[in-house]
């Protein structure tokens, strides 16, 4: 049966979904779910406006797909890889406690300037990660570091249920998924890339560098990612 839900609307169920998963991971690690404990009734209002300014439409989309959403931000906004200034001006609503590396917020949003500006690239495609909670580690003294789903097999194995589930439940949005764009060219594309050859996701995957990886380490080739990124999205011949 066709789905007759708008892209937001989807979206929001996808939400309620993730409200109420119940993971059990390793000893040591913990999960940053935004749609559930303190606080979830605000970022719920939040991402729902700013979906529904952006997605409130019918139109298939192209998918991007990050690793995880980081401990402080997207796991506080429930927003992947925006800014936090910028869902505040959208929707009316400030995050607290959010943190994000500017570097990498201002690449990919001129990324989106170059590709046509922010309304043109949300109504193109609809970002998300292969694991949709973020995930930090407890070390021996205490200190709480942000982790990816990869980082050991036990607790990649605690989550694979969940990945699956919501990378199924996402591509019924309204998804082409002739291609898929991956953020994380390492391992992230390889562990995507596995699950793609039993699943069938998409037809295909294309590595792009993380913006972090772009900023903090090669920031004097930023024009080189720059236009591999719309190159990429473009769909021009790289």
């Amino acid at each position: 049966m066709t789905n007759q839900k708008s892209f937001s609307e989807n979206v929001k169920d996808w939400h309620k979904y993730l409200s109420k998963i119940d993971l059990t991971v390793p000893s040591g690690y913990q999960i940053l779910n935004p749609f559930e404990g303190t606080g979830q009734q605000k970022i719920r209002v939040s991402v729902e406006l700013f979906y529904q300014h952006f997605y409130h439409d019918k139109n298939p989309r192209r998918i991007i797909i990050g690793s995880s959403p980081a401990r402080r931000g997207s796991a506080l906004t429930g927003i992947p890889f925006e800014d936090s200034d910028r869902i505040a001006k959208i929707t009316g609503m400030k995050t607290e406690n959010y943190h994000i590396q500017k570097g990498s917020s201002n690449f990919l949003e001129r990324v989106m300037e170059e590709f046509g500006g922010i309304k043109k690239f949300y109504s193109t495609f609809y970002m998300t990660f292969v694991c949709p909670v973020g995930i930090e580690k407890r070390s021996d003294k205490g200190r709480l570091t942000n982790v990816n789903y990869y980082e050991n097999k036990k607790l990649l194995l605690s989550l694979q249920t969940t990945i699956i589930e919501s990378l199924k439940m996402q591509l019924d949005f309204g998804i082409d998924n002739s291609t898929c764009y991956c953020i994380g060219s390492g391992e992230n594309y390889k562990y995507l890339t596995r699950l793609n050859s039993e699943f069938r996701f998409f037809e295909r995957i294309i590595p792009l560098e993380h913006p972090r990886f772009i900023m903090q380490y090669n920031s004097n080739k930023t024009e080189y990612y720059l236009k591999k990124y719309l190159d990429a999205l473009m769909e021009r011949k790289i």
